[in-house]
């Protein structure tokens, strides 16, 4: 009898000892993985959490841990990105309208401080003043349809629409334009009608854009380019030049929201980092895509395309 009740103690003090240092390991790891936390959010690193352990239950914490700060770091890396994308965009807004607003008030001033100015040249520089007013709003009306356009206020009703017809009216827009440029003009649209699910004013923004784009600064090449066609599930619009294009390496980062790019015809294209992205962001609203294919002096096109409908 004793000699049972002493193997029964002798196992319990085994249990005990094993549970006690089971607890001082569990709680040693508990206190690694509390103060690497901290570490790691005080340092703002991309470090991991390190630790090996044959308990599955902490294996997979670990696990999930390393998940978080995973996305922690992703976020932290894209809110950077886009502090740096909002101060390069006030930026250029600021210096896009500094430069119509210091026209407009040089204008006005010569024109309160010179009284016997001839009416003729006084006439000139109104003009001047109404154009640069209007460059001004135009960019702000820029800045808050992208604002919309980004927090889903603006939605666009979607229909039938027939893109040649579309496609048709907008390049017959800028006739007079390209005539008085001596530009040569390519276009290529079928007789036969194309239909996709889209809106047709939203469609004429997004080629108003692309074309007087091309046509500013793609003239160099000295040729113009539309193109309507389609596949089996698909409807595709090509607006092309064969200007100065855009660089490969800004290529896939154009339509970016707020992006911004250095070169002259590129910052002109781009702007303040809305003319593009707001084209893109229509295009999506109609559950199409736009994109780019760039090679200086050779061609530049935007193909857009979209779902297309066989009824």
């Amino acid at each position: 009898m004793s000699m049972a009740l002493s193997v029964i103690i002798v196992l319990l003090l085994v249990v005990i000892g094993w549970q006690y240092q089971h607890s001082r390991k569990a709680s040693k790891d508990l206190k690694y993985i509390h103060d690497k936390l901290s570490s790691i959010m005080a340092e703002g690193s991309h470090e991991r959490l390190l630790l090996f352990s044959s308990n599955l239950e902490l294996q997979s914490v670990l696990i999930d841990l390393n998940r978080l700060l995973d996305v922690n770091h992703k976020g932290s890396i894209e809110r950077v990105m886009l502090e740096k994308s909002m101060r390069n965009m006030l930026s250029n807004i600021s210096h896009d309208l500094k430069t119509p607003l210091t026209v407009v008030l040089g204008y006005i001033e010569t024109i309160l401080q010179d009284e016997h100015m001839p009416a003729e040249e006084r006439e000139r520089m109104m003009n001047t003043i109404h154009q640069k007013a209007n460059e001004v709003i135009h960019l702000m009306n820029k800045f808050f349809d992208l604002a919309k356009l980004e927090s889903g206020d603006r939605e666009i009703n979607l229909s039938r629409v027939e893109a040649g017809e579309v496609c048709r009216r907008n390049i017959l827009s800028f006739y007079d334009i390209l005539s008085a440029k001596g530009s040569e003009v390519e276009i290529e649209i079928p007789d036969d009608s194309l239909y996709f699910m889209g809106n047709e004013e939203a469609l004429d923004r997004i080629l108003t854009n692309l074309l007087s784009n091309a046509i500013t600064y793609g003239d160099a090449g000295g040729v113009l380019g539309l193109k309507l066609y389609s596949d089996k599930n698909k409807v595709y619009i090509d607006v092309w030049d064969k200007g100065k294009g855009i660089s490969e390496v800004h290529q896939d980062k154009v339509f970016e929201r707020l992006y911004t790019l250095e070169d002259s015809r590129n910052r002109s294209y781009q702007g303040s980092g809305l003319g593009l992205t707001i084209t893109k962001r229509l295009t999506e609203q109609m559950n199409g895509t736009i994109t780019l294919v760039s090679q200086p002096f050779v061609r530049t096109v935007f193909t857009l395309s979209f779902r297309r409908l066989s009824f």
